[in-house]
């Protein structure tokens, strides 16, 4: 099992409302090392959020009381924590919603166990990117460590201190939003197709939905500017150097 941060247990809170899944992906996991904590409805899983001590959040979009959706969005009012969606059959509006909403990816249920574990090694490797908490006080942009910091109009990104700002205000990105960035901002001005971007950022070594990438870039561009990453139609996307 990889761990990111330390060589402490990864623990992953579960939100799952079927006790037959539940109990399955519960022992896989624990089979594979992690360490779950479950809830069986939404309000439940917000309130073992609360109470901390977890790596990541694996929940069910349609769960009772609070749903999936709602779970999301209330966990990102103050968390970057990883949060992996499982949706039935990958309805397109749950899936969409779900990546609005702050989720980083997602899985279709039945979950396949080998699939569920690789999406959670890739979330956990991507919250490695996660900027410093103190990004803040951390002073100005050009004082980055050993000229680390690149200029992009009014956006600044130091690669060595993981901390992104614009127009000399910190700017505080998700790991996968950070992670998805920090590609753009090693090619500027250059289109990455949606497969690489996939590659590269996601750790997907097969296919994968290209939708994440385009809700991704989505939220992005609401936190750096809206006109900082352009859309080549039928191509990709590209940073914008100036």
């Amino acid at each position: 099992m990889d761990r990111t941060t330390s060589d402490a247990p990864v623990t992953v809170l579960l939100v799952e409302d079927d006790d037959v899944i539940l109990k399955t992906v519960t022992m896989a996991l624990e089979r594979y090392g992690y360490r779950v904590s479950t809830a069986g409805d939404g309000l439940s899983g917000l309130e073992s959020f609360q109470d901390g001590g977890h790596d990541l959040l694996l929940l069910d979009v349609m769960l009772p009381g609070l749903d999936g959706i709602g779970l999301c969005r209330k966990v990102r009012e103050s968390s970057l924590m990883p949060i992996l969606l499982m949706s039935a059959r990958g309805d397109a509006v749950d899936v969409v919603s779900g990546l609005e909403a702050g989720a980083d990816d997602y899985v279709v249920k039945p979950v396949e166990i080998s699939v569920l574990v690789a999406r959670i090694r890739s979330l956990l490797r991507r919250a490695a990117f996660t900027p410093r908490e103190t990004a803040s006080a951390a002073g100005t942009p050009d004082e980055g460590a050993g000229g680390s910091a690149l200029a992009f109009g009014d956006l600044t990104v130091d690669t060595a201190a993981l901390e992104v700002w614009r127009a000399g205000r910190p700017v505080a990105l998700a790991p996968t939003e950070l992670r998805l960035l920090l590609e753009f901002a090693a090619n500027p001005g250059l289109v990455l197709d949606r497969q690489t971007l996939l590659r590269d950022v996601w750790d997907y070594g097969w296919d994968g939905d290209t939708r994440v990438v385009d809700l991704c870039v989505q939220r992005l561009r609401k936190k750096i500017g809206a006109d900082r990453i352009e859309t080549v139609r039928g191509f990709g996307y590209k940073l914008r150097r100036s």
